[in-house]
């Protein structure tokens, strides 16, 4: 299949296509690489938005099972929704489980939904390289909510909020040890928290930790881009479906304060300008990966290692051997 067909089949709304496009854009062959730039302008050009919603959490919160929950919920309300779950890969083999589509089971069958785990390849972050493009193609292919979720909780995880709209820190009932393990930059990027499994024996300690993380997010540095209240904790549970009504309804809210107030459209571009920056330093990269700069980086590094070389300097004759 040609980009051409490609992209009227993404256009379209055709999931077959979708999946291949997205598999286009993830693949690091130079022809491909070709190949998905000009798919992805040919799909840029139907000007398409959708809500783009990161969703973080520590391993076990519960991510998927509030995904597929959160995501049944929007497509009653006739909503499409596009769910991209990056899946953490081995950094010895490169391997990657991919179990987001079988843990989302009912989700996973549903005509107006579409998910796609993608491996992170180790990518800081915990989201695949090419996420931000496959968000694009989501957008392209008609679905009104793309969520991303991604890895885990870590310093290196705020770079979802650079392709997000929103982003939401999803946590379990805890007591103050958790609060005090989330970092600082998470919390500060978190335009919501939501504090999973409300339900049952839990729920009291659930209320106990939002209110925790409430007082939390009332110490933090008062953001522009946010309307009083925000950013705030709430109680939900996936399996009870109890409190995912009123979170949706605070992302609207927040969602349409951003869009009147222009933070909105400032934020896409501040991402868009951001991600323009990571394209040219992962070309810069690229350039490295050769057979030549390769043996010369093993020699070099030698020499390091043997203090026969200052690491700068052994830099500065990698760099300055680079081509134009």
């Amino acid at each position: 299949m040609n980009v051409g067909e490609l992209a009227a089949g993404v256009l379209a709304g055709d999931r077959r296509a979708l999946a291949r496009a997205i598999t286009r854009v993830e693949s690091a062959r130079a022809d491909h690489r070709r190949e998905a730039q000009a798919l992805l302008a040919e799909v840029a050009r139907a000007g398409r938005q959708a809500l783009r919603i990161g969703l973080s959490g520590t391993p076990g919160v519960g991510k998927s099972t509030f995904i597929e929950a959160f995501g049944m919920m929007l497509i009653a309300a006739g909503l499409r929704v596009a769910v991209l779950a990056v899946d953490p890969s081995s950094a010895r083999t490169g391997g990657s489980i991919l179990g987001d589509k079988t843990r989302m089971e009912f989700l996973s069958r549903e005509p107006m939904a579409f998910i796609r785990p993608s491996p992170s390849q180790t990518h800081l972050g915990g989201v695949a390289r090419r996420t931000r493009e496959a968000v694009a193609l989501c957008e392209g292919a008609g679905f009104d909510i793309v969520l991303i979720e991604t890895v885990g909780v870590g310093q290196s995880e705020t770079v979802v909020a650079e392709m997000a709209d929103l982003f939401v820190l999803l946590l379990a009932p805890a007591g103050g040890d958790e609060l005090q393990g989330v970092k600082r930059g998470i919390m500060e990027m978190a335009d919501l928290i939501l504090v999973n499994k409300a339900d049952g024996d839990l729920k009291r300690a659930a209320m106990r930790t939002m209110a925790d993380y409430a007082g939390a997010l009332r110490l933090l540095r008062k953001r522009p881009q946010d309307p009083p209240g925000f950013p705030k904790a709430l109680c939900v549970s996936a399996v009870t479906q109890d409190g995912l009504a009123g979170a949706w309804a605070e992302m609207q809210a927040l969602v349409t304060w951003r869009r009147e107030t222009g933070h909105f459209a400032g934020r896409r571009a501040e991402q868009a300008r951001h991600w323009f920056g990571e394209e040219v330093r992962q070309g810069l990269l690229a350039r490295l990966d050769t057979p030549d700069a390769r043996a010369q980086m093993a020699d070099l590094g030698r020499a390091v290692a043997e203090g026969r070389i200052d690491p700068g300097v052994a830099a500065a004759r990698i760099l300055d051997g680079l081509p134009g």
